[in-house]
């Protein structure tokens, strides 16, 4: 809590490499899934970046499962931005129309 009384969001952040494809959704579902929970769990406000700089490839299940990501957190209170796209991830996004949930805090209503 600051000194002022508003209480202090703690920044996290979360480095996912490689691809992030239908063949390995599963895998990294769980692995986003353990980590909101673990946070969503703290007594302290927590906010995740997800830094997406490493991913070297991406599908339409990547895609899914960051947003996905992003409403489950959402749904336990947390502030999540999908942060330091690759060229890969930059690419996916503006084909879809997602380009802006990179530089902002990600809404998905």
């Amino acid at each position: 809590m600051s000194a002022s009384g508003i209480p202090m969001i703690r920044s996290n952040t979360l480095r996912l490499a490689g691809e992030l494809n239908i063949y390995c959704a599963q895998d990294t579902r769980l692995q986003l899934m353990q980590t909101v929970t673990g946070l969503a769990g703290q007594s302290e406000p927590q906010a995740l970046d997800i830094d997406l700089s490493g991913v070297s490839e991406i599908d339409t299940a990547g895609v899914q499962l960051l947003l996905g990501t992003v409403r489950y957190a959402r749904a336990r209170g947390m502030d999540v931005r999908l942060v330091r796209q690759s060229m890969a991830v930059a690419e996916a996004m503006t084909l879809l129309g997602l380009d802006g949930y990179l530089s902002h805090p990600a809404q998905v209503d």
